[in-house]
């Protein structure tokens, strides 16, 4: 085989069957989804598909009229799309990485952005942290998933887990904050100073403390939110 010939390069990139489930990273960036029934993802982040697979997005009220409210107060919301049937579909953000999480009877908060896909046996429900609404663009709202299954989040480049325990709380940046454990509810603190409100990004300002006992997941990089107009 010729060096840089087009065989060599589709054997390189080709799709792999794995065997690692429902959710299979085909690469770092990349998420296949070996559909039999029905998972939840992200509006927009379907990028191919094979088999027979329909899509529909998830309807406003499905989720009940407190996550509806929660969705128009945060102005981001959460769109999410039901893909239904037999199949394989690949999933991808923005070239962010994406990250597996196998959640076994178990309670994680994830950024609304962050949350690409998931199991439908997951329950979920939007939080949103109304103290910071008024002081970063849209608010900052966040989901709650317990139960049993897979959940693909996103980050952008490698992200950093740091432990909090009693003695230890963390201090985050509410806009580079990924995940955390269900056992910890973030504070909100502000550090208003004429230094930090001028010329300085959100997170010097405001940021979540978390204390207790558990973990949280940074990423190296201030997403930046925008609004998005939902039709349901």
């Amino acid at each position: 085989m010729s060096r840089y010939s087009i065989n060599e390069f589709l054997s390189a990139t080709s799709q792999k069957d794995r065997g690692q489930g429902t959710f299979e990273l085909e690469s770092p960036h990349l998420l296949e989804v070996n559909l039999n029934g029905r998972v939840l993802a992200k509006v927009g982040a379907m990028i191919g598909y094979m088999g027979n697979v329909t899509f529909k997005r998830e309807g406003i009220l499905e989720q009940g009229l407190g996550n509806l409210m929660k969705k128009m107060v945060s102005g981001e919301g959460m769109s999410l799309m039901k893909m239904d049937g037999i199949g394989k579909v690949y999933l991808a953000d923005r070239g962010k990485r994406i990250h597996i999480l196998n959640l076994n009877n178990e309670t994680i908060f994830v950024n609304g952005n962050d949350v690409l896909a998931m199991e439908d046996t997951l329950e979920w429900e939007i939080k949103l942290m109304r103290r910071v609404a008024g002081m970063l663009a849209g608010g900052l709202f966040n989901v709650r998933l317990s139960g049993r299954g897979m959940v693909a989040i996103t980050t952008h480049y490698e992200p950093l887990a740091l432990r909090v325990t009693p003695n230890t709380p963390v201090f985050s940046d509410p806009n580079a904050t990924v995940a955390w454990s269900g056992s910890l509810l973030p504070e909100i603190v502000t550090n208003f100073t004429v230094g930090t409100f001028f010329g300085r990004g959100s997170g010097e300002a405001i940021q979540l403390k978390f204390q207790g006992n558990g973990w949280v997941i940074l990423q190296p990089y201030e997403e930046v939110y925008f609004q998005e107009v939902s039709n349901g």
